[in-house]
């Protein structure tokens, strides 16, 4: 049994507003939410507890695991040290999404990819991580293998989430293909005429697997009751395809056009928190701050930096885009909802006691917004981090 803990002295982050006053957590559960200060507990200092954070899309045990260029770490402690970074960026709960499907001249680590998820089970269920792991399957629909893939790894109690996605150069990420280029050339360092024969190769493969393969995962994952995303659609018609498959979820729409259509037809947007950190999207498609602003995001995920879904949340409030509880909800109880997990992602009465202690340090000089910085993370009334 946890011991009874008494959070005061903070300022505390309810679903609509934001009070001065004391969590008083038992047995892993909020039992009271009280204004003022408790006379006993642990003083916060005036510092912001907001829920965990519970996280849909980070890639991060991928570069854990894979440090450099064909170089492997040892999965077990490659999965601790991802949690260790994710449980101080205050993240309690976590969908690690691994890529599955190889395409062509790829030194990817998605051909290691059940490797990686048995380490993540493992750690998972042996108790040995800080958050609370689930995985998120990227699949990677023009490719071969990854059918095959899904069905070795995709009976795992902990795949939570499955997307489908297609990277091929001509349409939705990289609908610009010299964006294409300039991410292969810098990152591969391909001369031009490789270049242009990889995109053959590309566009070659998705003619004879994209429509197919989609169709395989998403039967598979309707069959196991795997919630569904769609990655990067761009068109209505993007839209109206992964509607009828019965996706609930658009990940990263690239343009305005999509994220309206997925919200006309039931889809809960999730958009990178580096997009709102930076100002806009890496790729050129569209700004996750107009997303906002057009009442079609619900979601924000560190995507490729752990940190930056608070960054994100204290810059909105900080700027007065919108308020700080409207903010937290688009890192908590609103992806805590998107992955079913209806237990947590708010302070609230008889919820998971998942909490976050968070100072906002307003002196660095080259931030226009407050820096949060992590000062204690409680993941079922017990402190992690």
């Amino acid at each position: 049994m946890i011991p009874e803990t008494i959070l005061t002295n903070a300022r505390v982050v309810l679903p609509d507003e934001v009070i001065h006053g004391s969590v008083r957590v038992a047995d892993g559960q909020i039992v009271d939410i009280a204004e003022g200060e408790a006379r006993t507990g642990e003083d916060l200092q005036g510092d912001y507890l907001l829920p965990g954070l519970v996280e849909l899309h980070t890639d991060q045990v991928e570069s854990h695991f894979q440090p450099r260029p064909k170089r492997y770490w040892d999965p077990i402690p490659a999965v601790v040290a991802h949690d260790a970074q994710m449980a101080s960026s205050g993240v309690t709960t976590v969908l690690d999404a691994l890529r599955i499907g190889s395409g062509p001249g790829e030194n990817r680590v998605a051909s290691r990819a059940p490797t990686l998820i048995d380490a993540l089970v493992h750690a998972a269920d042996s108790g040995i991580l800080r958050a609370e792991h689930y995985v998120h399957l990227r699949c990677e629909v023009a490719t071969p293998d990854v059918v095959e893939v899904f069905d070795e790894v995709g009976g795992h109690d902990r795949v939570r989430m499955v997307s489908l996605m297609d990277h091929t150069p001509g349409q939705r990420q990289y609908a610009d293909v010299e964006a294409f280029r300039t991410y292969m050339v810098g990152k591969h360092a391909m001369s031009t005429a490789q270049f242009d024969e990889h995109v053959s190769q590309l566009h070659e493969l998705a003619a004879e697997f994209s429509d197919v393969n989609r169709r395989k995962l998403a039967d598979r994952a309707t069959a196991r009751g795997i919630r569904m995303a769609a990655h990067d659609d761009a068109t209505q018609e993007h839209v109206d395809e992964s509607s009828a498959l019965g996706v609930h979820i658009s990940e990263f729409p690239t343009t305005i056009t999509a994220a309206r259509a997925a919200r006309r037809a039931g889809q809960l947007i999730v958009m990178g928190a580096p997009n709102i950190v930076r100002g806009g999207s890496h790729s050129g498609n569209v700004a996750a701050a107009d997303l906002l602003s057009g009442g079609v995001l619900d979601i924000l995920s560190s995507d490729y930096v752990p940190a930056s879904p608070l960054q994100a949340v204290f810059r909105l409030f900080g700027e007065g885009a919108i308020t700080l509880p409207e903010a937290a909800a688009l890192v908590s109880a609103h992806p805590a909802t998107a992955a079913g997990l209806d237990d947590r992602g708010v302070i609230a009465h008889g919820r998971r006691a998942d909490l976050v202690r968070v100072h906002s340090y307003e002196g660095a000089p080259s931030m226009s917004a407050p820096v949060p910085i992590v000062r204690g993370v409680w993941r079922e009334g017990q402190r992690v981090a």
